[in-house]
């Protein structure tokens, strides 16, 4: 007899698969109190929240789990691929320079906001923000920096570069976590309410609408029944897409750490370019948009992006379980750091679309490149419309490009801060 809490894969992808099937049966009723429920909280975020009340109560323990790695490495580049076999690339560069300066806005948050958020909390709690040498805490968010830029390759660089004692490391990684899914989960709760929010910004979002109705008419004119010889192409493009992406991917990344010392050093802004998840999930959305010109484009009429979209919510479903709620009052010092440097970077993003009039989905999407990078960008993109899914892997590849150097900016900054 299993005792709590459940460590097996097989038993908590099941009880994952559970949540999925409990959320989307509940949003398929259209009377009565699930109706008034899901018009006020998005399905997607429901399918996030209830696998992370799981580990928070204790029922499954995520640490021993590869739910999230299976989901990340096999799953997430599959639906890239399938959910860019139907990309139409010109409509997407119409889209214009508006998520390009979302992108950037949310960087420069993240930038200042460190430094800032050092400077409220050693107002009141000093020694939250002191340490000397190696134990400094500054030097320990500057690998929060890293990863809510870039990613996990910028975060590893940090630590690096800056060599926070390594035994006081799980906590940075759990503000990291605890505080950057919180913030996907106000995002997400966003997404359900994108045109009351577009109409507060006088946001323009002809552009995007233009996108989503041209691929749905494509798709509606491709539609079909959809044949075991259809599931079994799909299956074909998208898992042999994955083995290819991480041929490529891991040996691409190996090539370029044994030709470029910027790359292979760690200490190196560019250090990042080193990741294999990285060159991954690019070469996964270079073989979806190089399908996207042959006949392949047509299985979209298949249900491609909807299989896409069942891969997504795998994923979605397993980052929810890494975000165990209960962890919040463990350091609150380090979190309340957290939340603060998050709500600058929120408040600069929220300025600079009430600016220049950009819609919620490039504040949404520019944000998720910078925090959750790859593998959460794209999936907040999708929320949106599937066509949309590429614009998240392009802005979250620029996050890997500038993760190393803005974070190294940041930890200076909040050298000079935590020693004000």
């Amino acid at each position: 007899m299993n005792q709590l809490p459940f460590t097996e894969d097989t038993v908590i992808f099941g009880l994952l698969a559970l949540c999925l099937g409990f959320v989307f049966y509940t949003s398929s009723i259209k009377t009565g109190f699930w109706k008034k429920f899901y018009t006020i909280v998005p399905t997607v975020l429901m399918c996030y929240l209830l696998p992370s009340i799981l580990a928070s109560t204790g029922i499954i323990d995520e640490k021993s789990s590869q739910t999230y790695y299976v989901a990340s490495r096999y799953l997430l580049p599959a639906a890239l691929i399938l959910m860019t076999l139907s990309i139409d690339l010109k409509a997407i560069l119409n889209l214009g320079s508006k998520a390009l300066i979302m992108f950037l806005t949310g960087t420069v948050g993240i930038i200042i906001g460190g430094p800032i958020a050092i400077l409220i909390v050693s107002i009141f709690s000093p020694e939250t923000v002191g340490g000397a040498g190696f134990d400094a805490v500054w030097r320990g968010l500057a690998t929060i920096a890293g990863s809510w830029i870039g990613g996990g390759a910028n975060q590893a660089a940090m630590l690096e570069v800056f060599e926070f004692n390594q035994e006081k490391y799980g906590g940075m990684v759990l503000v990291d976590i605890v505080v950057a899914n919180l913030w996907m989960a106000i995002i997400l709760l966003g997404v359900g309410k994108t045109k009351r929010i577009d109409k507060w910004l006088k946001a323009d979002t002809s552009s995007i609408e233009a996108l989503k109705t041209k691929v749905s008419e494509h798709t509606a004119k491709i539609a079909r029944v959809t044949s075991l010889h259809d599931f079994m192409m799909l299956l074909f493009y998208a898992f042999a897409g994955v083995g290819l992406a991480h041929l490529l991917g891991h040996h691409f990344a190996e090539f370029l750490e044994n030709t470029f010392e910027i790359i292979r050093n760690k200490e190196k802004v560019l250090s990042s370019l080193g990741s294999k998840f990285l060159w991954m999930v690019v070469f996964a959305t270079s073989i979806g948009i190089g399908l996207s010109f042959t006949k392949a484009k047509n299985y979209e009429g298949a249900g491609a992006s909807k299989i896409g979209g069942v891969f997504i919510y795998i994923l979605v479903a397993t980052i929810g379980m890494k975000m165990d709620l209960s962890a919040v009052f463990e350091n609150p010092g380090l979190i309340a750091i957290g939340l603060i440097w998050i709500t600058i970077h929120a408040a600069l993003l929220i300025l600079v679309a009430k600016l220049i009039k950009a819609p919620f989905f490039f504040l949404a999407v520019g944000s998720q490149a910078n925090v959750g990078g790859a593998a959460s960008a794209p999936v907040v993109a999708a929320e949106f419309h599937p066509s949309l899914t590429s614009v998240g892997i392009l802005l979250a590849v620029f996050g890997y490009v500038v993760g190393t150097g803005g974070a190294y900016f940041c930890a200076l900054l909040m050298e000079v801060a935590s020693n004000f």
